[in-house]
């Protein structure tokens, strides 16, 4: 765990989240592990699921700090309206990971699978772990999000896995990738951060 840094987002080593038990290792096991970010939250309490972790991601109505990655969002969405990046054809039902599922991984979500939280879908939302999708023109992108228990709290993680739609993909995240790493996750993991501190507070 100490890999994960005591500030804010760090990006780790793939393989220290591919040693965590998690659902989704197996039901993404045909998908590459594009890369892992991991947020030290301290304190808490013993009954912190991921649920709490999610709300800090997504929960927090107010906007990212950094100015850079508000225009970069902002850039992007942009960019998806003027060349229908986002438009509905580009992902057909039949290409969601939804039909992967089993009936113990529906059972065991504590949110129906296949709701859409803004442009993501997700897939389940367990205890520790929550999975969602999102797939458009450039890429069919996985977003896991894991909670695990550790001496000063708790460590979570978010991974991102990349699957091709196109010849676009690779160009795609190869464009995108030096502002991610350099902006966006630094800065959503301090969002990430400061929301958690607040509630344990």
């Amino acid at each position: 765990m100490s890999r994960a840094g005591s500030s804010c987002a760090k990006r780790i080593d793939s393989s220290d989240f591919l040693a965590l038990h998690l659902r989704c290792h197996a039901l993404l096991g045909d998908v590459a592990l594009h890369d892992v970010w991991a947020v030290p939250l301290p304190g808490g309490g013993p009954a912190r699921t991921v649920n709490q972790l999610r709300a800090a991601l997504v929960g927090d109505t107010r906007p990212v700090a950094n100015a850079a990655v508000r225009a970069l969002f902002a850039l992007r969405w942009w960019l998806g309206r003027a060349f229908r990046l986002d438009a509905e054809h580009h992902d057909p039902s039949g290409a969601s990971y939804l039909h992967r599922l089993t009936n113990a991984d529906r059972l065991q979500s504590q949110v129906s699978p296949g709701t859409r939280l803004g442009r993501f879908r997700v897939l389940y939302v367990f205890d520790n772990e929550a999975l969602t999708e999102i797939r458009n023109a450039t890429v069919h992108a996985f977003l896991a999000v894991a909670l695990i228990r550790c001496e000063s709290g708790y460590v979570g993680y978010a991974a991102i896995y990349v699957k091709p739609v196109s010849r676009l993909t690779p160009v795609y995240m190869a464009l995108i990738d030096p502002f991610r790493r350099l902006l966006v996750y630094p800065a959503l993991g301090r969002q990430v951060q400061q929301a958690w501190l607040r509630t344990s507070a």
